[in-house]
């Protein structure tokens, strides 16, 4: 598939050509889904899902999670709790030609989520008017018929946000970006409020994070995230127990994820264009990536389990040496007591006859 995808991203290509190499990626993205359905052992379904583990991110999804996958399959069902805090914010501002102060103060708890915000800067006659708009351009914030003089420091608050024009910088019309961001700790805690996994990252990292037994896909930049409140994830755990040993809970655990198209993210790649057929080599790439785990997973597994299997036929061998030395001790000992009844029984013996030869003598004496 990749290498179609690489082939339809090829500008000699025409419509016509990629619309063909479609037909063929939508024949293999069947041929995944049939052997995804179809897999089995012992009528057990394989590769549907239906042995593997999920994870399902509530509705209270304020920490803005795309979605959630176990990497540990020792996890236990239950809800967890992810939160995103911030351990550290800071606004910058390049002052564009509107001479504002590099920084800006953010005012406490104002709920101000971070990202990039404008800020534009409009002669009022003698006066000046703030507004401050977000990434979309839309107006969250204004300061109309504000004094700001060339002489003397000034502080302006635009919202939840203060500007300060230095002693000597007169202000001047223009535009001034903004830039919020904030080192962030996701944090994980299991059913019981205790914190299994925690992480620092910047707000303006994309992507995954991986932390406490979980993948976390989040949608866009963590700076959409809702500090400080709670996001549900709800584990559900279907892994297969092996019996490893003699005794309860003496057992391993395997999952295997869903392998279907859908699932690996390949279900609506689209290859009739060259813009869409790029996009898609990036999709398949990933999709790969989590094939190349699952099968990483399983020769883990089956390695674990051929080791289990030498260490127990090891034990075995030491269990049977050490009962045949007992026998053998059994056996050394009941030599000795034999051996050692046999000379008793003979010594009786030769004391006997000896005593019967006394009164023979005698009588032979006296004829």
């Amino acid at each position: 598939m990749r290498e179609l995808a690489v082939q339809a991203a090829n500008g000699t290509n025409t419509d016509s050509d990629r619309g063909e190499i479609q037909k063929e990626i939508e024949q293999l993205k069947s041929e995944i889904d049939r052997i995804s359905t179809d897999t089995e052992f012992n009528t057990k379904k394989l590769l549907d899902g239906s042995i593997g583990n999920s994870a399902d991110v509530g509705g209270n999804n304020t920490a803005n999670i795309l979605s959630a996958k176990i990497v540990d399959d020792n996890l236990v069902a239950g809800d967890y709790k992810v939160t995103v805090s911030s351990s550290s914010v800071a606004a910058t501002v390049d002052a564009g030609d509107t001479n504002v102060g590099t920084t800006a103060a953010i005012v406490p708890d104002s709920g101000l989520a971070m990202g990039t915000y404008t800020l534009e800067v409009v002669a009022n006659e003698s006066n000046w008017d703030l507004t401050l708009k977000n990434a979309d351009g839309e107006v969250i914030a204004t300061a109309f018929n504000k004094p700001i003089a060339s002489s003397g420091a000034v502080e302006v608050e635009v919202g939840a946000l203060k500007f300060t024009w230095a002693d000597g910088k007169a202000p001047a019309e223009g535009t001034a970006t903004i830039s919020i961001a904030a080192d962030l700790t996701v944090s994980i805690a299991n059913q019981d409020g205790d914190k299994i996994g925690a992480t620092t990252v910047s707000g303006n990292d994309t992507g995954k994070v991986s932390v406490g037994g979980f993948e976390l896909n989040f949608n866009s930049d963590l700076s959409d995230s809702t500090v400080d409140n709670d996001t549900t994830i709800t584990v559900k755990t279907d892994a297969v127990a092996f019996q490893i040993g003699a005794n309860e809970n003496q057992n391993t655990k395997l999952a295997i994820n869903n392998m279907s198209s859908e699932a690996l993210g390949i279900k609506d790649i689209d290859l009739k264009t060259a813009e869409s057929a790029s996009k898609a080599i990036t999709t398949i790439d990933e999709a790969i990536q989590d094939v190349s785990a699952e099968r990483a997973k399983l020769g883990a597994i089956q390695n674990r389990l051929e080791h289990t299997i030498n260490n127990l036929g090891t034990s075995s061998e030491n269990l049977s040496a050490a009962e045949a030395r007992i026998r053998d001790v059994d056996m050394a000992k009941e030599m000795m007591e034999f051996t050692k009844n046999n000379i008793l029984t003979q010594a009786a013996q030769a004391m006997l006859a000896q005593a019967n030869q006394t009164p023979q003598g005698v009588l032979q004496l006296l004829h």
